[in-house]
């Protein structure tokens, strides 16, 4: 796993992920997404074990159901990203033919530009 891969993965994951952590992943996985989709699936079933409001009449409430969306916006967001560890990681070339502005098959008067 090299400097951009991890770069990567603290980015999406937040820069206190341990980082050791994140290597025995990549070894066993093999892909920086991945290793992402694997500990933000873990993040979501771990909010999912607790309830996502609790009240205490009067004195508090806690709702985390706002966390869940965003965790699924999250891996919905890192499914479709590009890793630095994919062919064309992030950097695209597109080669297209340059064309005149003016066919080439009709004679137009001088006056036209």
């Amino acid at each position: 796993m090299d400097a951009a891969v991890v770069a990567w993965l603290l980015a999406q994951l937040g820069p206190t992920t341990d980082q050791t952590d994140l290597q025995a992943r990549y070894d066993r996985l093999g892909a920086a997404r991945a290793v992402a989709l694997e500990v933000l699936h873990e993040r979501r079933a771990k909010l999912l074990a607790e309830p996502l409001q609790l009240t205490v009449n009067g004195v508090a409430t806690l709702d985390q159901s706002a966390n869940l969306t965003g965790l699924e916006r999250q891996i919905a967001s890192v499914e479709d990203a590009t890793t630095p560890d994919e062919p064309n990681g992030g950097d695209t070339l597109v080669i297209a033919p340059l064309q005149s502005a003016r066919s080439r098959r009709h004679h137009y008067p001088p006056w036209c530009p």
